[in-house]
């Protein structure tokens, strides 16, 4: 599957620390349980939104008036497009000495998060991320602006990621 990058790895990919030559990181992308997720949110919100702009006008005030239902629906289409590019977006990198994040669409961010600086690495998951079988990975670091998540992974892969982190962080710490 090619997804534009020659060392990225595909979505819900494998994970890898190795890097290939030339420094170029091995990218991971999330996996796909978080675009269903969002995506099912999306449409449950908006839906109800269209429902409620849509039924109670057209019922109260005559059918014209159910016209108001097209604005969310509207948006909820364009909502479905703009996710899977959001979701796209995400991944991230474990290299040698940090970890990237890489997001964004018309604004890309890269995090780069030195080992030796974290302090602390949770695993969290919400209600309906375990409903979708989904955990984020959040970093902490002595930097207060730091936005460390990697949101939408596997259980599994969320703890072995907080593990390995939480392994290096020690390992680089030690000697400061």
């Amino acid at each position: 599957m090619d997804t534009g990058s020659p060392h990225e790895v595909g979505q819900g990919g494998t994970r890898g620390t190795a890097e290939p030559a030339g420094d170029e990181p091995v990218w991971i992308a999330l996996p796909p349980g978080l675009l269903r997720m969002r995506r099912l949110l999306l449409v449950v919100w908006l839906g109800l939104i269209a429902l409620a702009a849509g039924l109670l006008p057209g019922l109260l005030a005559g059918p014209a008036w159910g016209a108001f239902a097209l604005p969310p629906l509207a948006l909820m289409a364009w909502g479905w497009v703009l996710t899977e590019r959001n979701w796209r977006s995400w991944r991230y990198a474990e290299r040698a000495d940090d970890l990237l994040i890489s997001r964004g669409v018309l604004w890309r961010e890269e995090t780069v998060v030195p080992y030796g600086r974290m302090q602390l690495v949770e695993v969290t998951s919400g209600p309906v991320e375990r409903h979708f079988g989904l955990a984020s990975v959040q970093l902490h670091t002595a930097a207060a602006a730091t936005d460390a998540t990697i949101p939408g992974l596997d259980p599994a892969e969320a703890e072995r990621l907080r593990d390995r982190l939480t392994e290096l962080g020690e390992a680089r710490s030690a000697g400061l």
